[in-house]
Protein backbone atom coordinates (compact mmCIF):
# COMPACT_ATOMS: atom_id res chain seq x y z
CA UNK A 1 0.00 0.00 0.00
CA UNK A 2 1.02 3.59 -0.39
CA UNK A 3 1.65 5.84 2.59
CA UNK A 4 -1.13 6.03 5.18
CA UNK A 5 -2.91 2.91 3.96
CA UNK A 6 -3.85 4.54 0.67
CA UNK A 7 -3.99 2.16 -2.29
CA UNK A 8 -1.39 2.67 -4.99
CA UNK A 9 -4.13 3.37 -7.49
CA UNK A 10 -5.58 6.12 -5.28
CA UNK A 11 -2.12 7.57 -4.76
CA UNK A 12 -1.40 7.70 -8.47
CA UNK A 13 -4.81 9.24 -9.18
CA UNK A 14 -4.03 11.95 -6.63
CA UNK A 15 -0.59 12.52 -8.14
CA UNK A 16 -2.04 12.82 -11.65
CA UNK A 17 -4.53 15.40 -10.42
CA UNK A 18 -1.69 17.33 -8.79
CA UNK A 19 0.37 17.22 -11.97
CA UNK A 20 -2.45 19.06 -13.75
CA UNK A 21 -2.75 21.77 -11.07
CA UNK A 22 -1.40 25.32 -11.58
CA UNK A 23 1.35 24.82 -8.98
CA UNK A 24 2.82 22.11 -11.20
CA UNK A 25 2.97 24.24 -14.34
CA UNK A 26 6.00 23.37 -16.49
CA UNK A 27 7.00 20.44 -14.24
CA UNK A 28 5.98 17.62 -16.60
CA UNK A 29 6.50 17.74 -20.35
CA UNK A 30 4.45 14.55 -20.78
CA UNK A 31 2.18 12.61 -18.42
CA UNK A 32 1.58 8.87 -18.73
CA UNK A 33 -1.72 8.57 -16.90
CA UNK A 34 -2.88 5.23 -18.29
CA UNK A 35 0.49 3.55 -17.85
CA UNK A 36 0.99 4.87 -14.32
CA UNK A 37 -2.49 3.76 -13.23
CA UNK A 38 -1.88 0.32 -14.76
CA UNK A 39 1.35 -0.05 -12.77
CA UNK A 40 -0.50 1.00 -9.61
CA UNK A 41 -3.30 -1.52 -10.20
CA UNK A 42 -0.73 -4.26 -10.74
CA UNK A 43 0.96 -3.36 -7.46
CA UNK A 44 -2.37 -3.41 -5.60
CA UNK A 45 -3.20 -6.78 -7.16
CA UNK A 46 0.12 -8.28 -6.05
CA UNK A 47 -0.55 -7.14 -2.51
CA UNK A 48 -4.10 -8.52 -2.53
CA UNK A 49 -2.76 -11.86 -3.72
CA UNK A 50 -0.09 -11.95 -1.01
CA UNK A 51 2.76 -11.66 -3.51
CA UNK A 52 5.94 -10.05 -2.23
CA UNK A 53 6.14 -6.43 -3.44
CA UNK A 54 8.68 -5.33 -5.98
CA UNK A 55 11.37 -2.87 -4.96
CA UNK A 56 9.40 0.23 -6.07
CA UNK A 57 5.97 -1.37 -6.30
CA UNK A 58 3.35 1.18 -7.34
CA UNK A 59 5.41 4.19 -6.27
CA UNK A 60 5.15 7.30 -8.44
CA UNK A 61 8.44 8.13 -10.13
CA UNK A 62 9.20 10.98 -12.53
CA UNK A 63 11.73 10.70 -15.35
CA UNK A 64 13.82 13.56 -16.71
CA UNK A 65 13.08 14.20 -20.38
CA UNK A 66 16.53 13.10 -21.52
CA UNK A 67 15.79 9.40 -20.99
CA UNK A 68 14.36 7.43 -23.88
CA UNK A 69 10.81 6.13 -23.56
CA UNK A 70 9.83 3.62 -26.23
CA UNK A 71 7.59 5.19 -28.84
CA UNK A 72 8.37 8.79 -27.87
CA UNK A 73 10.83 11.41 -29.06
CA UNK A 74 13.29 12.39 -26.35
CA UNK A 75 13.18 16.20 -26.24
CA UNK A 76 16.02 16.86 -23.77
CA UNK A 77 14.49 20.27 -23.08
CA UNK A 78 14.96 21.51 -26.65
CA UNK A 79 12.71 22.38 -29.59
CA UNK A 80 15.43 21.11 -31.90
CA UNK A 81 14.47 17.57 -30.90
CA UNK A 82 10.86 17.99 -32.01
CA UNK A 83 10.25 15.70 -34.97
CA UNK A 84 13.28 13.50 -34.23
CA UNK A 85 12.68 9.73 -34.49
CA UNK A 86 10.95 8.12 -31.54
CA UNK A 87 12.97 5.84 -29.29
CA UNK A 88 12.60 2.15 -30.09
CA UNK A 89 13.17 1.08 -26.49
CA UNK A 90 13.24 2.47 -22.98
CA UNK A 91 16.51 3.75 -21.59
CA UNK A 92 18.12 1.12 -19.38
CA UNK A 93 17.47 3.18 -16.25
CA UNK A 94 13.77 3.55 -17.13
CA UNK A 95 13.45 -0.15 -17.94
CA UNK A 96 14.88 -1.02 -14.53
CA UNK A 97 12.48 1.34 -12.76
CA UNK A 98 9.51 -0.21 -14.53
CA UNK A 99 10.73 -3.74 -13.84
CA UNK A 100 10.89 -2.79 -10.15
CA UNK A 101 7.19 -1.86 -10.26
CA UNK A 102 7.53 1.92 -10.38
CA UNK A 103 4.59 3.88 -11.77
CA UNK A 104 6.28 6.27 -14.19
CA UNK A 105 4.09 9.38 -13.96
CA UNK A 106 5.70 11.25 -16.81
CA UNK A 107 8.68 13.09 -18.23
CA UNK A 108 9.97 16.16 -16.41
CA UNK A 109 11.20 19.49 -17.70
CA UNK A 110 14.89 20.40 -17.69
CA UNK A 111 17.47 22.92 -18.82
CA UNK A 112 18.03 22.55 -22.55
CA UNK A 113 20.38 19.62 -23.18
CA UNK A 114 21.08 19.60 -19.41
CA UNK A 115 23.54 22.45 -19.83
CA UNK A 116 22.73 24.76 -16.90
CA UNK A 117 22.55 24.64 -13.13
CA UNK A 118 19.80 27.29 -13.06
CA UNK A 119 16.84 25.36 -14.46
CA UNK A 120 15.34 28.11 -16.65
CA UNK A 121 13.92 26.82 -19.95
CA UNK A 122 12.78 29.41 -22.53
CA UNK A 123 11.07 26.77 -24.70
CA UNK A 124 8.91 24.83 -22.25
CA UNK A 125 8.72 27.20 -19.29
CA UNK A 126 10.42 27.04 -15.91
CA UNK A 127 9.04 25.07 -12.95
CA UNK A 128 8.73 27.31 -9.90
CA UNK A 129 10.54 26.28 -6.74
CA UNK A 130 7.78 25.53 -4.19
CA UNK A 131 9.98 26.50 -1.23
CA UNK A 132 8.84 30.14 -1.37
CA UNK A 133 5.14 30.93 -1.65
CA UNK A 134 5.79 34.67 -2.05
CA UNK A 135 8.55 34.81 -4.69
CA UNK A 136 8.94 32.71 -7.85
CA UNK A 137 12.43 31.30 -7.43
CA UNK A 138 14.51 29.06 -9.68
CA UNK A 139 14.28 25.31 -9.06
CA UNK A 140 17.90 24.71 -9.96
CA UNK A 141 19.02 22.60 -12.89
CA UNK A 142 19.38 20.87 -14.97
CA UNK A 143 16.95 18.38 -13.36
CA UNK A 144 14.48 21.17 -12.59
CA UNK A 145 11.19 19.35 -13.12
CA UNK A 146 12.48 16.28 -11.32
CA UNK A 147 13.13 18.31 -8.17
CA UNK A 148 9.82 20.15 -8.22
CA UNK A 149 7.91 16.90 -8.88
CA UNK A 150 9.32 15.46 -5.65
CA UNK A 151 9.01 18.69 -3.67
CA UNK A 152 5.31 18.95 -4.60
CA UNK A 153 4.64 15.32 -3.64
CA UNK A 154 4.05 14.34 -7.27
CA UNK A 155 6.78 11.70 -7.24
CA UNK A 156 8.40 9.46 -4.65
CA UNK A 157 11.65 9.97 -6.54
CA UNK A 158 12.81 11.92 -9.56
CA UNK A 159 15.16 10.24 -12.00
CA UNK A 160 17.57 12.89 -13.22
CA UNK A 161 21.21 13.10 -14.23
CA UNK A 162 24.27 14.79 -12.80
CA UNK A 163 27.07 16.11 -15.03
CA UNK A 164 28.16 19.08 -12.94
CA UNK A 165 25.57 19.05 -10.16
CA UNK A 166 22.26 18.57 -11.95
CA UNK A 167 20.85 16.31 -9.21
CA UNK A 168 22.41 18.00 -6.19
CA UNK A 169 21.79 21.64 -7.16
CA UNK A 170 17.99 21.39 -7.59
CA UNK A 171 17.73 19.00 -4.64
CA UNK A 172 19.56 21.50 -2.43
CA UNK A 173 17.51 24.48 -3.62
CA UNK A 174 14.21 22.61 -3.19
CA UNK A 175 15.01 21.06 0.20
CA UNK A 176 15.49 17.46 -0.95
CA UNK A 177 18.09 14.70 -0.74
CA UNK A 178 20.08 14.01 -3.88
CA UNK A 179 22.60 11.22 -4.47
CA UNK A 180 25.22 11.44 -7.21
CA UNK A 181 26.77 7.98 -7.40
CA UNK A 182 30.10 7.06 -8.94
CA UNK A 183 29.49 7.37 -12.69
CA UNK A 184 30.25 3.74 -13.55
CA UNK A 185 27.69 2.41 -11.05
CA UNK A 186 24.61 3.13 -13.18
CA UNK A 187 24.00 2.62 -16.93
CA UNK A 188 23.99 5.58 -19.33
CA UNK A 189 22.36 3.67 -22.22
CA UNK A 190 19.39 5.59 -23.58
CA UNK A 191 20.20 8.86 -21.81
CA UNK A 192 20.69 11.84 -24.14
CA UNK A 193 24.31 12.90 -23.58
CA UNK A 194 25.77 16.17 -22.43
CA UNK A 195 29.26 14.97 -21.51
CA UNK A 196 30.24 11.33 -21.95
CA UNK A 197 33.07 11.94 -19.49
CA UNK A 198 30.94 13.33 -16.66
CA UNK A 199 27.27 12.32 -17.12
CA UNK A 200 25.87 10.26 -14.24
CA UNK A 201 22.49 8.51 -13.94
CA UNK A 202 21.00 9.13 -10.48
CA UNK A 203 17.95 10.37 -8.59
CA UNK A 204 16.60 12.57 -5.83
CA UNK A 205 13.99 11.92 -3.14
CA UNK A 206 13.08 13.12 0.35
CA UNK A 207 15.31 10.80 2.39
CA UNK A 208 18.69 9.13 2.05
CA UNK A 209 17.04 5.71 2.40
CA UNK A 210 14.72 6.53 -0.50
CA UNK A 211 17.65 7.56 -2.70
CA UNK A 212 19.41 4.32 -1.83
CA UNK A 213 16.29 2.34 -2.66
CA UNK A 214 16.17 3.86 -6.13
CA UNK A 215 19.93 3.57 -6.59
CA UNK A 216 19.76 -0.17 -5.90
CA UNK A 217 17.27 -0.52 -8.76
CA UNK A 218 19.23 1.68 -11.16
CA UNK A 219 22.52 -0.07 -10.40
CA UNK A 220 21.07 -3.58 -10.27
CA UNK A 221 22.49 -4.17 -6.79
CA UNK A 222 22.09 -2.46 -3.42
CA UNK A 223 24.92 -0.69 -1.67
CA UNK A 224 26.12 -2.42 1.48
CA UNK A 225 25.50 0.71 3.52
CA UNK A 226 25.61 0.59 7.31
CA UNK A 227 24.68 3.66 9.33
CA UNK A 228 27.74 5.05 11.05
CA UNK A 229 28.00 6.64 14.47
CA UNK A 230 28.54 10.37 14.03
CA UNK A 231 30.97 10.27 16.92
CA UNK A 232 34.41 9.72 15.49
CA UNK A 233 33.62 10.61 11.88
CA UNK A 234 36.49 12.50 10.25
CA UNK A 235 35.11 15.06 7.84
CA UNK A 236 37.40 17.15 5.63
CA UNK A 237 36.33 20.80 5.33
CA UNK A 238 38.03 22.24 2.20
CA UNK A 239 39.45 25.72 2.69
CA UNK A 240 39.87 26.41 -1.02
CA UNK A 241 36.94 27.73 -3.10
CA UNK A 242 34.05 25.82 -1.49
CA UNK A 243 33.50 28.28 1.35
CA UNK A 244 33.90 31.42 -0.76
CA UNK A 245 31.05 33.88 -1.37
CA UNK A 246 28.48 32.12 0.82
CA UNK A 247 25.34 34.18 1.18
CA UNK A 248 24.04 34.80 4.68
CA UNK A 249 21.36 32.11 4.68
CA UNK A 250 23.73 29.43 3.46
CA UNK A 251 26.52 30.49 5.83
CA UNK A 252 24.27 30.40 8.90
CA UNK A 253 22.68 27.06 8.05
CA UNK A 254 26.04 25.48 7.23
CA UNK A 255 27.67 26.71 10.44
CA UNK A 256 24.75 25.36 12.49
CA UNK A 257 25.13 21.98 10.81
CA UNK A 258 28.88 21.89 11.47
CA UNK A 259 28.26 22.85 15.09
CA UNK A 260 25.79 20.01 15.55
CA UNK A 261 28.20 17.56 13.97
CA UNK A 262 31.04 18.71 16.24
CA UNK A 263 28.85 18.56 19.34
CA UNK A 264 27.88 15.00 18.40
CA UNK A 265 31.54 13.99 18.28
CA UNK A 266 32.44 14.33 14.60
CA UNK A 267 35.89 15.70 13.83
CA UNK A 268 35.67 18.60 11.38
CA UNK A 269 39.19 18.92 9.98
CA UNK A 270 40.06 22.03 7.93
CA UNK A 271 41.89 20.87 4.80
CA UNK A 272 43.61 23.30 2.41
CA UNK A 273 42.83 21.11 -0.65
CA UNK A 274 44.50 23.67 -2.87
CA UNK A 275 43.89 21.33 -5.81
CA UNK A 276 40.35 22.73 -6.04
CA UNK A 277 41.83 25.92 -7.44
CA UNK A 278 43.16 23.93 -10.41
CA UNK A 279 39.77 22.70 -11.64
CA UNK A 280 39.02 25.76 -13.74
CA UNK A 281 42.50 25.74 -15.26
CA UNK A 282 42.39 22.06 -16.21
CA UNK A 283 38.82 22.28 -17.51
CA UNK A 284 39.70 25.10 -19.92
CA UNK A 285 39.36 26.06 -22.66
CA UNK A 286 35.79 24.97 -23.00
CA UNK A 287 35.86 22.03 -20.66
CA UNK A 288 34.64 18.47 -21.13
CA UNK A 289 30.97 19.45 -21.25
CA UNK A 290 31.42 22.08 -23.93
CA UNK A 291 33.79 20.00 -26.08
CA UNK A 292 31.62 16.90 -25.93
CA UNK A 293 28.40 18.87 -26.39
CA UNK A 294 29.91 20.52 -29.47
CA UNK A 295 30.67 17.07 -30.88
CA UNK A 296 27.00 16.15 -30.43
CA UNK A 297 25.44 19.41 -31.64
CA UNK A 298 27.96 20.85 -34.10
CA UNK A 299 25.77 20.45 -37.20
CA UNK A 300 22.72 21.99 -35.52
CA UNK A 301 24.88 24.79 -34.09
CA UNK A 302 26.09 25.63 -37.58
CA UNK A 303 22.68 25.54 -39.25
CA UNK A 304 20.05 26.18 -36.55
CA UNK A 305 21.77 28.07 -33.79
CA UNK A 306 18.84 30.50 -33.51
CA UNK A 307 16.65 27.64 -32.26
CA UNK A 308 18.87 26.92 -29.23
CA UNK A 309 18.45 28.59 -25.87
CA UNK A 310 20.98 31.42 -26.53
CA UNK A 311 22.71 30.86 -23.19
CA UNK A 312 23.10 27.14 -23.86
CA UNK A 313 24.38 27.84 -27.37
CA UNK A 314 26.94 30.24 -25.92
CA UNK A 315 28.30 27.52 -23.65
CA UNK A 316 28.30 24.82 -26.34
CA UNK A 317 30.21 27.14 -28.67
CA UNK A 318 33.12 27.18 -26.23
CA UNK A 319 33.94 23.66 -27.41
CA UNK A 320 34.26 24.54 -31.10
CA UNK A 321 37.86 25.70 -31.08
CA UNK A 322 39.31 23.06 -28.76
CA UNK A 323 41.79 20.85 -30.61
CA UNK A 324 42.08 17.10 -30.25
CA UNK A 325 45.47 17.63 -28.61
CA UNK A 326 44.02 20.04 -26.05
CA UNK A 327 41.21 17.59 -25.31
CA UNK A 328 43.66 14.72 -24.75
CA UNK A 329 45.87 16.83 -22.49
CA UNK A 330 42.80 17.92 -20.51
CA UNK A 331 41.99 14.26 -19.85
CA UNK A 332 45.55 13.49 -18.80
CA UNK A 333 45.66 16.44 -16.42
CA UNK A 334 42.32 15.43 -14.92
CA UNK A 335 43.56 11.89 -14.23
CA UNK A 336 46.64 13.28 -12.48
CA UNK A 337 44.43 15.68 -10.49
CA UNK A 338 42.10 12.88 -9.40
CA UNK A 339 45.04 10.88 -8.08
CA UNK A 340 46.35 13.78 -6.04
CA UNK A 341 42.94 14.66 -4.57
CA UNK A 342 42.28 11.04 -3.65
CA UNK A 343 45.54 11.06 -1.69
CA UNK A 344 44.48 14.23 0.15
CA UNK A 345 41.14 12.68 1.13
CA UNK A 346 42.62 9.38 2.32
CA UNK A 347 41.82 8.83 5.98
CA UNK A 348 38.65 10.94 5.90
CA UNK A 349 35.15 9.51 6.00
CA UNK A 350 33.86 12.27 3.72
CA UNK A 351 34.42 15.77 2.46
CA UNK A 352 31.84 18.22 3.80
CA UNK A 353 30.77 21.56 2.38
CA UNK A 354 27.79 23.63 1.28
CA UNK A 355 26.18 22.04 -1.75
CA UNK A 356 25.72 25.47 -3.33
CA UNK A 357 26.85 28.83 -1.91
CA UNK A 358 23.56 30.68 -2.48
CA UNK A 359 19.86 30.13 -1.88
CA UNK A 360 17.57 30.00 -4.91
CA UNK A 361 17.48 33.41 -6.64
CA UNK A 362 14.23 34.83 -8.06
CA UNK A 363 13.56 33.69 -11.61
CA UNK A 364 12.95 37.28 -12.72
CA UNK A 365 16.42 38.36 -11.62
CA UNK A 366 18.11 35.77 -13.84
CA UNK A 367 15.84 36.23 -16.84
CA UNK A 368 16.69 39.92 -16.93
CA UNK A 369 20.20 39.66 -18.30
CA UNK A 370 23.09 37.36 -19.14
CA UNK A 371 25.47 38.78 -16.54
CA UNK A 372 23.26 37.82 -13.58
CA UNK A 373 22.40 34.47 -15.16
CA UNK A 374 25.98 33.37 -15.77
CA UNK A 375 27.16 34.64 -12.39
CA UNK A 376 24.49 32.58 -10.64
CA UNK A 377 25.15 29.57 -12.86
CA UNK A 378 28.83 29.64 -12.00
CA UNK A 379 28.13 29.85 -8.27
CA UNK A 380 25.54 27.08 -8.38
CA UNK A 381 27.92 24.70 -10.17
CA UNK A 382 31.15 25.57 -8.37
CA UNK A 383 31.09 23.14 -5.44
CA UNK A 384 29.18 20.30 -7.04
CA UNK A 385 31.22 20.24 -10.24
CA UNK A 386 34.42 19.54 -8.32
CA UNK A 387 32.98 16.15 -7.33
CA UNK A 388 32.06 15.28 -10.93
CA UNK A 389 35.58 16.26 -11.94
CA UNK A 390 36.83 13.86 -9.25
CA UNK A 391 34.52 11.12 -10.62
CA UNK A 392 33.36 10.97 -7.03
CA UNK A 393 30.09 10.28 -5.26
CA UNK A 394 28.11 12.74 -3.17
CA UNK A 395 24.90 13.39 -1.24
CA UNK A 396 23.17 16.66 -0.59
CA UNK A 397 21.12 16.80 2.61
CA UNK A 398 18.79 19.62 3.72
CA UNK A 399 20.35 21.54 6.62
CA UNK A 400 18.15 24.65 6.89
CA UNK A 401 15.72 25.38 9.71
CA UNK A 402 11.96 25.52 9.33
CA UNK A 403 10.89 28.78 7.71
CA UNK A 404 14.23 29.32 5.98
CA UNK A 405 14.92 28.93 2.28
CA UNK A 406 16.44 25.51 1.57
CA UNK A 407 20.18 24.99 2.02
CA UNK A 408 22.07 21.80 1.20
CA UNK A 409 24.94 20.14 3.05
CA UNK A 410 27.15 18.14 0.69
CA UNK A 411 28.98 14.98 1.74
CA UNK A 412 31.35 13.59 -0.87
CA UNK A 413 34.00 10.93 -1.39
CA UNK A 414 36.19 9.56 -4.20
CA UNK A 415 34.99 7.07 -6.80
CA UNK A 416 33.86 3.70 -5.51
CA UNK A 417 33.23 4.85 -1.94
CA UNK A 418 29.47 4.97 -2.42
CA UNK A 419 28.57 2.43 0.27
CA UNK A 420 30.76 3.98 2.94
CA UNK A 421 29.51 7.46 2.05
CA UNK A 422 25.90 6.26 2.25
CA UNK A 423 26.53 5.12 5.82
CA UNK A 424 27.87 8.57 6.68
CA UNK A 425 24.90 10.27 4.98
CA UNK A 426 22.39 8.15 6.93
CA UNK A 427 24.05 9.14 10.20
CA UNK A 428 24.32 12.84 9.38
CA UNK A 429 20.73 12.94 8.13
CA UNK A 430 19.48 11.43 11.38
CA UNK A 431 21.41 14.01 13.39
CA UNK A 432 20.17 16.96 11.34
CA UNK A 433 16.57 15.78 11.60
CA UNK A 434 16.68 15.07 15.32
Amino acid sequence: MAAGGESHQAQIARVLAGAAAPAAAHVYTAVFAAEALAAARAADARRAQGVAPLALDGLPVSVKDLYDIAGRTTLAGSVLRQGAPAADRDAEAVARLKAAGAAVVGLTNMSEFAFSGVGINPHYGTPVNPADAAVARIPGGSSSGAAVSVALGLAFAGLGSDTGGSIRIPAALCGLVGFKNTQSRTPLAGAYPLSFTLDTVCAMARRVADCLRVDAVLAGAPLAATTRDVRGLRLALPQTAMLDALDGGVGRAFERALSRLSQAGAQIVPLPLAELAEVGQINAPGGFSAVEAWATHREAMRTQRERFDPRVAQRIALGEGVSAADYIVMGQRRRDWIGRVQQRLAGFDALVGPTVPIVAPPIADLQAGDEAFFKANGLLLRNTFAINFLDGCAFTLPCHAAGELPVGLMLAAPAGHDAALAGVALAVEALLQA
